[in-house]
């Protein structure tokens, strides 16, 4: 079940926003302890999917390339102004936020980033879902502290992050149909490997050991692409 990591993503922000509106005072050294083992538990996956690779090399060039056009198109920078963007169009309200402010805000934190990509891929090309079930994690422990502060709102999140993960992950699937085997399994090889440095940096990014700029990362996934199939038909 190609969508298996999607719906588990989604359900999982609906039961923390649930969650949240229960567990008002959650103690700030549980919040940062919690938090650090999930990043801990991220890294793990990132490690354990770079060895992934084939052609390590490839990994390293497609990362080093994707880097430089992330930086050149300040990926990063244009997601945190679109958010900014959306939570200055909100209706404020003087008896606190309304479901509105809590949808946007949540929606913004579950779908941007390289994780809900690489992971709704990974599911698409390889049925893996440890991705998006980690994903799932972070969003359902994050959103137990937004809907606390934020509202119900938060829950609706689920709905635009299910459609969006699901519609890279049915996409992923098809490109079988156009590419030969041999060349499809060496992409996801090395899509997998470069990916997976992403969730490293996203894990150290979590503990707080590190402030990578991991969506400026995201174009090394299409330079994968490139790289191996130059490789495959000239090598």
């Amino acid at each position: 079940m190609i969508l298996f990591g999607s719906i588990v993503n989604a359900l999982l922000i609906i039961i923390g926003a649930l969650l949240g509106r229960f567990l008002s005072n959650i103690p700030e050294r549980m919040k940062e302890t919690v938090m650090y083992g999930i990043g801990l538990a991220v890294a793990a996956i990132g490690i354990q999917m770079t060895f992934e690779s084939t052609q390590i090399l490839i990994v390293i060039i497609s990362i080093v390339i994707g880097a430089i056009i992330g930086e050149w198109m300040n990926l990063d920078e244009k997601i945190n102004d679109l958010g900014k963007w959306i939570e200055q169009k909100l209706p404020s309200s003087k008896e606190g936020p309304g479901i509105s402010q809590g949808f946007v805000t949540a929606t913004l934190i579950f779908v941007v980033g390289s994780m809900a990509i690489i992971g709704a891929i990974d599911s698409g090309l390889r049925n893996d879902h440890d991705v998006l079930i980690m994903k799932g994690i972070i969003d359902g422990f994050t959103s137990v502290i937004l809907s606390s502060t934020l509202g119900i709102g938060v829950a609706i999140a689920a709905v635009p992050v299910f459609l969006y993960q699901g519609l890279i992950t049915v996409f992923s699937t098809q490109i079988s149909r156009f590419i030969p085997d041999e060349l499809l399994q060496f992409f996801i090889s090395e899509m997998t490997a470069t990916g997976g440095l992403m969730i490293i940096g996203i894990g150290l990014n979590l503990i707080g050991i590190t402030k990578i700029r991991v969506a400026n990362l995201i174009p090394g996934i299409v330079v994968v692409g490139f790289i191996v199939t130059i490789v495959h038909f000239l090598f």
